[in-house]
This record gives C-alpha cells, sequence and structure tokens, in this order.
C-alpha cells in the first residue's frame, strides 16, 4: 500500500481500542494482486470499509477511515441515540449488547494471550450490571463533561461532545442515551439561556470567549445533581437568572448545587483556578457496597456507579480469596451477569486459545488479613481501600492527586474508619518513605498504568498475591510482561463492563509469586525411570513439543508423569519422590491431562 492512496477492505479484527485490521486486495506493479493489511480506526469486525492510507511502512499500514461500504453482521440493531454517528462517544450501539461484551472478552483475551506465557489462567467472565432481569446498559453515567462551541466554523453556538474524529467541532448531545434525562434537561436550559444572552463562547484557537464547558454530576442513589459552567475570567456575568431556570426544571433528581468554575488555563481542560458556589453546596454523597463517599465536582470517581459496585466486588473478592464463581447475587442496585451470554462456562473449557479457562469454580478458603497491612497504589479517593480496611490491621493508600488524598481522609472519617492511611504523592517516589512494608497490594493505575521505574520498585516488596485493576488492558499487557519476568504468574482475570456502547472496559487480575516454601524440589530425570518400553514411547520432551503445537498448551514433567501413570504406563518406583515430608504436589488440569492423552495416543502409548 503506497502512503495517501485510497483502498477498500473488509475488517477481519478489531483489536483493543477500536483499532480495525483490514484485509485489502492490492494491485501490484507487474500487475497481479496481493493481500495486504491496514489498521483502520473506528470500524466494526466485518465491516466493508473504503480507507485513506497514512503512514505506510514495511509489514505496517495505517489507514484513516472515509467511509463503510456495506455493515458487518454484528450490527443487527438500529442506534438508540439520535446523535450516533456524529457523536465520537459511542462506537457499539448498532451491536446488541450481548455481542458487545463478547467482543471487549475477545479482545482483552488476546492483549494478554500474546504475551502471557504462562501454563495458563482462570477466566471468570465478563460482567455488567443487570436490573430488573436485564442489562443496564442504557442512563449509566454519573458524570459529562459537555463542551460550549459550534458544529461548523463560524455557526451558532451548540453544547454538547465532540464531532467524531474532530477537536473543535462540537455536536448537540441533547438525547443522549447513556445519561438519565435530567442531563438533557439541564443542557438544553443552559445552551437556551446562553443564546438568549449572547454569551460568547470561548475558541481555542484565538483562547477568546468566556463558555467552557458544562459538567454535571447525578448520585445513582438520591439522584442529587451538581451543575457547574465552566468560563473564562474575560467577562463578569450575573448567572441569577440562569440558577432560577435550572432550579425550576422538572427533574426526576434534584440540584443540590450550581457553580461557576473560572478556568484561564489554554488548555481544553476541565480545571479550577477558583469555584463560585451560586446556589447550594458544592459536594454530595453517594452509596456504593454500604459505604458513604463525599463527591465534589473534581472527586475521582468510577462514572458508573452500579457498575463501581460490581468492579469493586470483584477486586475485593480476589483480595480475599472469596470466589463465587457463577453464583452472583444483588450487589448494589443491580446483579451482576457473570458470563458473557450464551457461553457454556464450564470447568475446563477454553476461552479463547487455551490459556484463559472459564468455569463455575468456587473458592472457599479466605485469606485473613486481621493482622496484615495492605497497599492501595493509585488509591484516587479511597474506595478500595475503605472497602479492604474493616479485615485489615492497616490499609495505605497512595494518590498523587492532593484533591482525592483529602477527600479519601473525609470519606474514612465519614464512615468510621480509623485504621486507613492517605498519602498524597507519586507512587513512584513516596514508596520509599513508607516506614510499613505491604503484605498485600492493590494496584488501580491511571490510563496509561506505571511508570517503568515505580513498577520495579512495587515488586520488590516481593508480596504474594497483587490485585491489578486496569482500565486500559493494553498498558496492564505491557506491564504484565514485567510481571511474569519478575516471577509473578497470572492466576485470575475478570472483566467489568463500566461503559456500555463504548470501546472500553475495566480488566481485574490475581497476579500471585511462587515463594520457595511453596515448591518441590524434584531431582529426577524421568526418562531415565519411565518404564516404558523404548520401542513404543515418546520422549517426555517430544510429548511437550507436540501438546505445545497442537494445543497450544505448556505441559510439565510433573504433569506428563501423572498422565501416565493414570493410563497405566509405568513410570518407575521413584515417581514424583519429594524431599519433603508432607509436600504439596500440583495436580494436572484437566484441559492438560486431555492435552497429554492426545499426545500419548499420537505417539502410540495408549
Amino acid at each position: 500500500m503506497k502512503k495517501r492512496q485510497i483502498y477498500t477492505g473488509v475488517v477481519e479484527r478489531v483489536d483493543f481500542p477500536n483499532k480495525a485490521v483490514v484485509k485489502a486486495q492490492v494491485p501490484q506493479p507487474d500487475e497481479s494482486v496481493a493481500t495486504e493489511y491496514a489498521v483502520v480506526k473506528g470500524a466494526l469486525p466485518g465491516q466493508t470499509v473504503e480507507f485513506s492510507v497514512k503512514k505506510a511502512r514495511k509489514n505496517k499500514c495505517e489507514g484513516r477511515l472515509r467511509s463503510v461500504l456495506k455493515k458487518g453482521q454484528l450490527e443487527a440493531r438500529e442506534a438508540k441515540c439520535p446523535n450516533f454517528g456524529t457523536c465520537g462517544g459511542c462506537n457499539y450501539q448498532e451491536i446488541p449488547y450481548e455481542q458487545q461484551l463478547a467482543l471487549k472478552k475477545e479482545q482483552v483475551l488476546r492483549l494478554i494471550d500474546a504475551v502471557y506465557e504462562g501454563d495458563g489462567y482462570q477466566y471468570d467472565g465478563i460482567l455488567s450490571v443487570r436490573k430488573d432481569g436485564q442489562y443496564r446498559e442504557w442512563g449509566y453515567r454519573n458524570k459529562m463533561e459537555f463542551s460550549f462551541g459550534d458544529a461548523v466554523k463560524d455557526g451558532p453556538l451548540t453544547l454538547g461532545l465532540h464531532k467524531k474524529g474532530s477537536f473543535h467541532d462540537i455536536v448537540d448531545a441533547e438525547g443522549c442515551q447513556i445519561v438519565h434525562p435530567d442531563y438533557s434537561a439541564v443542557l438544553a436550559c443552559v445552551r437556551e439561556y446562553a443564546k438568549e444572552n449572547s454569551i460568547p463562547y470561548y475558541h481555542k484557537r484565538d483562547h477568546q470567549g468566556v463558555l467552557r464547558h458544562l459538567l454535571v454530576r447525578r448520585a445513582e442513589v438520591s439522584g442529587d445533581m451538581l451543575v457547574a459552567l465552566v468560563t473564562s475570567t474575560q467577562q463578569e456575568i450575573d448567572y441569577s437568572e440562569l440558577v432560577s431556570r435550572l432550579l425550576a426544571l422538572p427533574l426526576e433528581g434534584q440540584i443540590t448545587g450550581i457553580l461557576q468554575i473560572c478556568n484561564d488555563s489554554l488548555g481544553d481542560v476541565v480545571q479550577s483556578d477558583e469555584t463560585k458556589i451560586l446556589y447550594g453546596k458544592d459536594w454530595f454523597e453517594e452509596k456504593v457496597l454500604g459505604l458513604t463517599f463525599k463527591i465534589s465536582p473534581f472527586s475521582f470517581f468510577q462514572t458508573n456507579t452500579s457498575g463501581a459496585e460490581v468492579l469493586y466486588q470483584r477486586a475485593r473478592e480476589y483480595v480475599l480469596g472469596e470466589i463465587n464463581i457463577g453464583n452472583a447475587g444483588e450487589t448494589g442496585n443491580g446483579n451482576m451477569a457473570e458470563n458473557t451470554p450464551g457461553e457454556e462456562n464450564t470447568p475446563g473449557s477454553d476461552a479463547l486459545n487455551g490459556k484463559a479457562s472459564g468455569g463455575n469454580a468456587t473458592e472457599t478458603h479466605t485469606i485473613d488479613l486481621h493482622d496484615k497491612v495492605v497497599f492501595d497504589l493509585y488509591s484516587g479517593t479511597g474506595t478500595i481501600a475503605q472497602l479492604i480496611a474493616p479485615v485489615a490491621c492497616k490499609v495505605i493508600g497512595v494518590e498523587i492527586v492532593e484533591e482525592a488524598v483529602e477527600a479519601a481522609k473525609e470519606n474514612a472519617a465519614l464512615n468510621g474508619l480509623d485504621n486507613c492511611e492517605f498519602i498524597a504523592g507519586d507512587v513512584l517516589k513516596v514508596i520509599d518513605d513508607i516506614e510499613e512494608k505491604p503484605d498485600y497490594i492493590i494496584l488501580d493505575p491511571p490510563r496509561d498504568g506505571i511508570h517503568p521505574k515505580a513498577l520495579q520498585k512495587i515488586i520488590d516488596y516481593g508480596v504474594k498475591n497483587i490485585v491489578y485493576i486496569s482500565c486500559k488492558p493494553t498498558s496492564f499487557a505491557r506491564d504484565l510482561a514485567v510481571f511474569q519476568e519478575r516471577g509473578y504468574e497470572l492466576k485470575r482475570v475478570s472483566n467489568i463492563d463500566l461503559f456500555p456502547e463504548t470501546v472500553h472496559v475495566e480488566t481485574v487480575v490475581l497476579l500471585s509469586q511462587q515463594k520457595p516454601d511453596d515448591t518441590i524440589e524434584i531431582d529426577l530425570d524421568l526418562d531415565e525411570l519411565d518404564a516404558t518400553s523404548a520401542e513404543t514411547k515418546a520422549t517426555y520432551q517430544e510429548i511437550k513439543d507436540y501438546v505445545l503445537k497442537e494445543f497450544g498448551l505448556k505441559v510439565s514433567n510433573l504433569y506428563i508423569s501423572q498422565i501416565k501413570r493414570k493410563c497405566g504406563i509405568e513410570v518407575g518406583e521413584n515417581y514424583n519422590l519429594p524431599k519433603t515430608e508432607n509436600p504439596k504436589v500440583p495436580q494436572c488440569p484437566k484441559e492438560k491431562e486431555d492435552a497429554i492423552k492426545a499426545a500419548l495416543k499420537y505417539f502410540a502409548m495408549i
């Protein structure tokens, strides 16, 4: 493919985040046709698309989507939002929700399996919120940042979201389907007030104007709302009429605070140089899993409250070892869907390529933390720390945003927790100054993942178990490669869909490091001990190679010996003879047992 040329192709798959791999038939100089591939953002599986080439390098080509010539098979329903296709917020509205879940699961497992070299891990399903027996895929967001601008250059004022693929153009977001209808009412009120009073919006090109953003937050349980108008200070304006209009709106919830946030920064970000309370207060309370949290305009809090309950419950289960897969109960305002719909998720079944297996497995043992110190790194407003605090000796949270740390301290006091300590600062620098050493670590880093130097320091603590919560699976996959280099194994994986209709998904994993005390030293040459006749046996290495090639699984000599004995093949009297009196001998998993038996049949040993 050549740069700036236009091609047509079919989307073979979509990788996270929203990167379509397009297969195209490209004419060659000798008049032949060659199959070539390009990565094109924004396309969906099965679509026939037209794209132009942005970058063309050896074995790598990037394209820009021009148009969709034919929809894919997954696009089986009509979009619910009137702005779908124009707004850049949602991508999957035309895909039935069950298929959205399956697509996200596939993308995450593909990323993990590309880097993980361990024997395998337990995939515990992709979870989503249910209410009254139905998936809650609409009206779930508790926070929105709308932008003032225009739909076309020098056009009339618009208040909404960025147009797909545009930094400057703003499209109307009234009728947005992923927020509560109260948001649309507030948006329409503010937009009409601005138009009637000819208040200029802030132009990002010349940095002139007043109105920049509209920030709206709404509590899931109470319906309390904060409305914040983000402006420059270039013009002094009396907003008392706007306050009166907002308070008169017939909302399902109620506005408890109206704010003016002054922001004179040049960047297109929502931040505060000064916050003025025009009405009420600048916070409301939200409840998650029995705890109360005070939410201000800039508090870090998951944008899907019911989904956050599912996320934090799964993280807590991983920390405590209380896993009950396939028997989800009520969680907050809804219940969890444990597995991808329509999937037979039985023990030993392959989820993607043999590394991940899913099942209705139950772990009944509980990890005792009552005398343990837990580190909650990248703790935000301390939600996870406070969920773990009742069963731990002490929880120490580290967060770089000072406002979030102050909120965490306030929330801990609000919930009567006195064994939480929250420290403001960069994890990379702060952990060197903490005197306590952790017995357990929980990680919830930002989208870019963990700084490489900070990651090494975290691993150096040598804790056996780490729970990692990731909002960007590509960042986690990068960090996973480092964890496994340092001896950590991937034990369990869950996905939680906090963002229906979009490309995003949360991932929660349990990482575990084998301690020397947990291993068995067996100094045996099993090939020499094997009593199978030389004429009919394959070597252990030959069996390993066959299993890896045919099933994509790595198996140990110990597992092969176990299965040989099951099949009546003698392996010698010294089989599995440990050096300790009470050894912990790992047993071969079902999927690997089946693969080894297949190898034994192939080599005519059974």
